[in-house]
Formats: structure tokens, sequence, C-alpha cells
């Protein structure tokens, strides 16, 4: 809940809830939530929970929004309510999770398969979806197709408004089903729509103005000399449908360039500026200082291995994403620096 702070002589002395809506206020459809949530859910939404969607609802069919595997291979299943939907919602959603449950490995692999080839600019990405869940989340062995959806877990997000929809979910709950609701809230201050929205389990999401560090994707997966384009010419970049992610980025955060099938290839400092916007490359850059050794057209790279970067960094990235969540803190990321610097000059 979003609260005004009131102040008297200076001094705050009382809160005042401000009104929210939902989707259905501003004529919207369902679907609109499904897009914004499954073009978000990894990179903004749960940034501190690694997920990587493997399935999207098709139009006309029977089908929860989203269906995602976390790194244990558990299904997780996504049912989005724009309204006030009631407790009819929650029972569609279980038996969405109960069809999904009786899934064979092959039947999750098709529709793995149908989602990668609907995206755009997927002709890099891999759809064996074993060898996929393994290269994504950096395990060092595939997981058995038994231990793939072997689980399943059920969100829905809905309206905070929506009593019946959050008392049907922890009725589920009590009798012992995973399933979970996370609210929505939609806030209109001063001509701007705000989204306000709460993951599990402790809403943890970093500040936006703080420094932190990014391990940035160089696009070797469809284009092998961006990463030239970024190095040569001192500057963080995405192209197409990943360029939004230049976004997250702020002045004086650590950016690690993350080379796949080598590692990470340098550091650098970002610079102080707005974001450049080449609409004739279809590219979004911020510029860059690097803080390490710069590298260099050579037959191999110098470069970290990425378990060496876990190692140091004491996290497990999911690396099938232009941004491999979760963030580091100013302190990892430079701490991180600081031994990449090391490593790559003694190499």
């Amino acid at each position: 809940m979003l609260y005004k702070l009131d102040s008297t002589e200076g001094k705050f002395d009382s809160l005042e809830p401000v009104a929210f809506k939902d989707f259905t206020s501003f004529k919207n459809f369902e679907k609109d939530l499904e897009d914004l949530v499954a073009s978000n859910i990894l990179d903004v939404l749960f940034e501190e929970s690694s997920l990587m969607p493997v399935f999207q609802e098709r139009k006309g069919q029977a089908e929860a929004d989203i269906y995602a595997l976390d790194e244990r291979g558990e299904l997780v299943i996504f049912e989005l309510k724009r309204g006030t939907s009631g407790e009819d919602a929650v029972q569609q959603a279980l038996r969405y999770a109960q069809s999904a449950g009786q899934w064979s490995y092959d039947a999750l692999q098709d529709k793995f398969r149908e989602y990668k080839e609907n995206q755009k600019h997927a002709d890099g990405d891999e759809i064996e979806l074993r060898k996929a869940h393994k290269k994504a989340f950096g395990l060092e062995q595939q997981l058995d197709e038994r231990e793939i959806n072997n689980r399943q877990r059920l969100i829905v997000i809905g309206s905070a408004a929506d009593d019946s929809l959050i008392n049907a979910a922890d009725y589920w709950k009590r009798q012992g089903i995973s399933i979970d609701f996370l609210p929505y809230r939609i806030y209109e201050l001063n001509d701007e729509k705000y989204f306000e929205f709460f993951a599990l389990p402790y809403d943890k999401h970093r500040n936006p103005n703080s420094v932190k560090g990014v391990l940035f994707d160089t696009n070797r997966s469809y284009n092998p000399d961006s990463i030239w384009d970024m190095i040569e010419n001192s500057r963080v970049a995405a192209w197409g449908d990943t360029k939004r992610f230049v976004g997250y980025i702020n002045p004086g955060d650590i950016v690690f360039f993350s080379h796949t099938g080598t590692g990470i290839v340098a550091a650098g400092r970002v610079k102080r500026g707005d974001i450049q916007k080449r609409d004739t490359e279809d590219m979004w850059f911020r510029h860059v200082e690097f803080s390490t050794p710069i590298p260099e057209r050579d037959p191999i790279i110098r470069a970290m291995d990425f378990r060496k970067v876990s190692e140091i960094t004491g996290k497990r990235f999911f690396w099938a994403r232009t941004i491999k969540v979760p963030y580091l803190t100013k302190e990892e990321a430079e701490n991180l620096e600081t031994e990449l610097d090391a490593y790559l000059s003694n190499i």
C-alpha cells in the first residue's frame, strides 16, 4: 500500500492512504497484464528469483498464462487476473496446474520448442529443454528428464482489492497446495501511472539509485562481432528486443562483459550521461570506462570462467538473459572487479 506523508511544521505526523486501481480501470485487457508480466518476469519483478519461461498461453486454449522452470526443474505456473475475478479464478488455476502436472517431458519439450520458435530473434537459442535449462542456470550437468516438472507451484497474480481471490488462494494453501497470491496495484499520480507489485518472499528489490554490479551479455549468440562494437567503442550495448536492458544500467554501475562460451572478458564503470539510441541500428548503449585489461582481437580471448565468477561472488546466476541476475551489490562488484583485473593481468 502507498501512503502520502503529511507533515505539520516540518514534522511528519500522519499517513494518508493513496487510492489505487487495477487494469479494468483503464479498459485494458487481461492480455496486457500477461504480456507485461511475461516480458518483465525475470528482469524486474523476480530479480532475485531466477525463473526460465518455457511456455505462454495460446489464444483459445485452456492453459495458464505463463509456465516457467526454476533451477530445481519445478514448474512454476502463473495465472494472471486483471480485475476482481473471484474464487473461480483459483479453481481454474488449479485445473491448469493439475493438467500441467501430468505432462510428460516430451510434451513439455514440444511446448518449449513452440514457445522459442515464436519468439523474435530466437535463432541462436537452445531449444532442447534440458540443455537450455542447464545453460540458463549454469549447472554442471543436465537434470534428468524425471526431475523436470516433478513438482508444480502455482502463483496467482491479481488485484490487491480482490478479497475473494485472496481468500480462495489462502484456503488452498492451508490445505497443503503449493499456491501463492501476489497482489498488484496501479496508482495515478500527477497524470502518470505506477505499477506496484509484490514478489515473494520479502518483496526484495534493489534500489535503482544504488550502485550495482551487472553481468551483461555481449550478444555472441546472434552476432559474434557485437563484442568488438562494445569493446572498441567503450560502451555496453544491446540490440533489437533486448535493447531495453541498457535502461536497467545507471551511471556508476560496474558492468562485467559476459561472453557466451568463454567467460567474463572485461569490466567497466558506466559513465555519466543519457542512454544513446541509434534507431538506424536498432541499438541502445551507454559509454563505459574500462577498469580491467581491454580484450584484443586474438584467436583466444582472455576470460574468467563463469564457475570462478560464481565462486568469487558466492552467487548462482541465471545465464540465459542479457542481464545475468541476480545483480551484485557495490561491495560484491568491486571485489569481483579487483579479482578479475588480477586474473586477466596474469593470464
